[in-house]
């Protein structure tokens, strides 16, 4: 069977992929959606005009992810991050996924609009033990966040930060946490339960390649009270914490973002086109 080529997207949708096909959406007669089921693996990143940051990161966290939880062929992944990178829109601003189905274990590609993006976070300061069952991987404890977000906008704020039962900081619901001791970069140990998350690795690098010590440090959300705090992920890039609302008593005290904006500049000079 011949495929045909694929074509970039233009309008929201799911797309998915198989060997035979290649990519597929609603249009198509052999289109058959599988609904609401658990993703095992995805991934996802802001889409501006053709132009995207750490896209090969992404792909290696997919790629990896997909191996270990035993989806398909290798041949098969790339062949499918071919076809989808080549399906990507060109023009306008998205906030692309690709997943992995639990079931199925179909890959696929959802297209949307990106969201409004900020350059400050409100934060729900109540700290909630972390609900994920892999935390280490992205995919299947979305529908659990999802819910916790939404308690956390119930509360004002536009995200919350995940803590161990220990009480440690591990990160937040759809973002890596940064903090500022002093000079100091800090982020939680690799060694508690948290994603890698490609745009933190990004930054970690920048400091490293600039002189700027990193530290990996346990601490517990009262002792982020007056810090520089950043969230970070592959929509928003660099968030800092603009308030801490509800939760604790006395509230906590967001510092102020004295580096957030020169890191922010250098994070977007980071894209490049698709290929």
């Amino acid at each position: 069977m011949t495929r045909t080529a694929t074509q970039p997207a233009a309008t929201e949708g799911l797309l998915a992929w198989s060997p035979r096909r290649g990519l597929t959406g609603p249009d198509a007669q052999s289109y058959v959606p599988t609904v609401g089921e658990r993703l095992v693996v995805a991934d996802s990143w802001l889409l501006r005009d053709g132009r995207v940051r750490g896209l090969g990161r992404h792909r290696e966290r997919f790629l990896r992810a997909c191996g270990d939880s035993g989806g398909p062929s290798l041949r098969q992944l790339v062949d499918f991050w071919r076809d989808m990178t080549v399906a990507l829109p060109r023009t306008g601003e998205w906030f692309p996924r690709v997943e992995l189905g639990a079931e199925s274990r179909e890959l696929r590609l959802l297209l949307r609009h990106a969201p409004p993006l900020g350059t400050g976070v409100r934060v729900w300061s109540a700290g909630q033990t972390d609900p994920r069952t892999v935390p280490r991987r992205k995919g299947p404890d979305l529908d659990i966040l999802a819910r916790l977000r939404q308690r956390a906008v119930a509360e004002g704020a536009d995200e919350a930060v995940l803590i161990a039962p220990s009480g440690l900081v591990l990160e937040g619901i759809h973002s890596s946490v940064l903090w500022w001791e002093d000079d100091t970069l800090c982020m939680p140990s690799p060694q508690l339960p948290v994603l890698a998350g490609v745009t933190v690795a990004l930054i970690q690098e920048r400091a490293q390649r600039t002189g700027i010590r990193v530290a990996h440090r346990e601490r517990t959300l009262a002792d982020l009270d007056g810090r520089e705090v950043w969230l970070v992920n592959a929509l928003h890039g660099i968030r800092p914490v603009t308030e801490w609302t509800g939760g604790t008593q006395p509230l906590m005290r967001a510092g102020r973002a004295v580096r957030a904006a020169e890191w922010r500049q250098w994070l977007e000079g980071l894209t490049e086109p698709l290929q």
